[in-house]
């Protein structure tokens, strides 16, 4: 059962290819040189990344790995420029924190509503009606569009909650949540009854509301990855404030300082940050409590190391109301939800040079194409002068230029790189 609760999944994405340009001349009657009138091609497909508040798992991802956004369309003659290829769209949970699947570094985290484009589209090539100047008036090549981007990234899902319910299955984390706010958890008196995180709002006040999460139960070995915990800790990493719960009725025969000691120190283990969150210890079910000695000695426990501790019974609504007052009350002297920042720079493109370059002559023209050629041009920055400089010590160390030189390029001849055109100087 615990595979109906999807937080983790990786996917490979690729953006569409830029389609190609056309070569095409006009032809009408009457018009004896009709010019060149080739359009472009259009545009790849970008990958964008939307947050769908219908979302609560990653399941989607279970299935589907594989995510490939439409190529553009060639262009076509009559300078029809081709198509561009449609945007794919995957929709994600809010919460969702992207990361790059070799580094693990993040790439976005989707807590916001503005769509996110992880992987462009390639562009589309010139056609060559593009090409054509006072001295080359017919030119019969055109360019091919460019690859896409592509990305194997990782998909975590975190939730965006103020409030973290921690505890032992079974000790009234999902009534709480129920008699606090309008969630509706499934609640059944057996252990591991929540096998994924449930949202509510709980409403204090005129303006005033927070978020609440009934994490699943963590078990002792949860940090390592023993049985369902360690899947659900993640989604306490947001979480400002955690409310510890603690069945103190004596009814299981559980000790309820030994639970608490051993909740905090999976906590501890997983994140020492996490450790250190501040927290509110919720004595529970004290309605059916059997031993009152039970609820003095947490008592004695956790006030003083800090801890606040409240006596209720969510289950007879006993002292929720006070409990929500010291929730908020302790929220607006908390910093906001984390959101993480992009640790992300893309890597230098690694260049296999190896394979040989196309160049062809046209009109004082020299067309150079090749996959290697390409990909270099897809990561370089021609606004940005270091880039620039890159790119040409590309060129001149790969024998680019030296190419050019042994097969009679003079100044002034021109030299066409996909959507790059510039004069030759030596």
């Amino acid at each position: 059962m615990a595979a109906s609760f999807i937080d983790k999944a990786r996917i490979f994405c690729r953006a569409g290819k830029g389609g190609n340009g056309a070569v095409a001349f006009h032809r009408e009657k009457y018009v004896s040189a009709g010019g060149p009138d080739g359009g472009d091609g259009g545009n790849g497909g970008n990958i964008v990344l939307v947050v769908d508040d219908n979302m609560s798992t990653l399941m989607d991802f279970r299935y589907k790995r594989k995510y490939v956004a439409d190529n553009g369309m060639d262009g076509q003659g009559a300078r029809k420029f081709g198509k561009q290829g449609k945007d794919l769209t995957i929709r994600v949970p809010r919460g969702t924190v992207v990361r790059d699947a070799e580094s693990n570094e993040i790439i976005k985290d989707m807590s916001d509503s503005e769509p996110f484009i992880l992987c462009r589209g390639g562009k589309g090539g010139w056609g060559n009606a593009h090409f054509a100047t006072p001295t080359r008036q017919a030119p019969r090549f055109a360019k091919s569009g460019l690859e896409g981007e592509e990305h194997d990234v990782v998909l975590e899902l975190k939730l965006l909650a103020d409030v973290g319910l921690i505890g032992f299955p079974n000790v009234g984390k999902s009534t709480l949540l129920s008699v606090v706010s309008k969630a509706r958890p499934k609640i059944a008196n057996y252990h591991f009854t929540t096998l994924y995180p449930n949202l509510g709002v709980v409403y204090v006040d005129e303006g005033v509301s927070f978020v609440m999460a009934d994490i699943p139960g963590i078990i002792e070995g949860a940090a390592e990855g023993a049985g369902l915990g360690h899947d659900f800790l993640r989604h306490i990493d947001r979480c400002r404030l955690l409310v510890h719960v603690v069945d103190v009725s004596g009814s299981e025969g559980r000790d309820p300082v030994e639970d608490f000691d051993a909740i905090n120190a999976e906590l501890s283990q997983y994140s020492p940050d996490l450790a250190t969150r501040p927290q509110i210890v919720v004595a529970n079910k004290t309605d059916i409590m059997e031993d009152e000695s039970l609820l003095e000695k947490l008592r004695a426990h956790v006030e003083p190391l800090g801890y606040p501790l409240f006596a209720l019974s969510a289950a007879s609504h006993t002292g929720t109301r006070e409990l929500v007052l010291k929730i908020a009350e302790k929220l607006s002297t908390l910093p906001p939800v984390t959101v993480y920042e992009p640790e992300y720079v893309p890597k230098p493109v690694k260049i296999d040079a190896s394979e040989p370059l196309k160049i062809t002559i046209e009109d004082n023209t020299y067309i150079i194409e090749g996959k290697w050629l390409e990909r270099l041009m897809s990561n370089i920055n021609f606004g940005d002068y270091e880039s620039r400089m890159f790119f040409d010590k590309m060129l001149r160390e790969n024998g680019v230029f030296q190419q050019l030189e042994d097969l009679g390029i003079k100044d002034g001849d021109i030299v066409s790189m996909y959507e790059l055109e510039f004069e030759y100087q030596h």
